[in-house]
């Protein structure tokens, strides 16, 4: 496993559509491994490959609950909305915003073999996993947010 350097904005990369991952093998379990060991260094919550330079359909999420990998990730569902907390990017250090996610979510996708996949996720989870799938249409926080600002600009109310 080896860390990788986390693309920051305005890098052109970050606001391209990512490919499908079409050939499961050792070089995805790569990217995967790395991506991991990239956010748990960073520390976030979650990576997408186009972070870390790489044009794929591959996320790797951590809320605290372990470790989650979905390649080829779609969100077939979204249910609710909210608002809050703030977001926040590994690829936009500095700034977070509030953004309007759908509490209640399904996503699909395959794992790192290529077995399909479905997960519910709500809260957290859910945003993180929409925030992630977000990259990979080259959507960033920013784009989409009610409001962004510097996290000391709250702290001085």
């Amino acid at each position: 496993m080896a860390i990788r350097k986390i693309v920051k904005y305005p890098d052109p990369i970050l606001k391209k559509k990512a490919k499908p991952v079409t050939k499961f093998h050792a070089r995805l379990h790569k990217l995967l491994d790395d991506m991991a060991e990239t956010m748990y260094d960073a520390p976030g919550v979650g990576l997408a490959a186009p972070q870390v330079g790489i044009l794929k359909r591959v996320i790797v999420v951590d809320i605290g609950e372990g470790l989650i990998e979905i390649v080829n990730p779609e969100i077939i569902e979204k249910v609710g909305e909210q608002i809050s907390p703030p977001e926040g990017c590994l690829s936009i250090p500095g700034l977070i915003g509030d953004v309007r996610r759908a509490n209640l979510i399904t996503v699909v996708g395959q794992d790192r073999h290529g077995n399909p996949l479905k997960i519910e996720a709500e809260g957290y989870l859910a945003r993180a996993l929409q925030h992630e799938v977000d990259h990979l249409n080259g959507i960033l926080f920013i784009d989409i947010a009610e409001r962004v600002y510097r996290p000391e600009e709250e702290e001085r109310g």
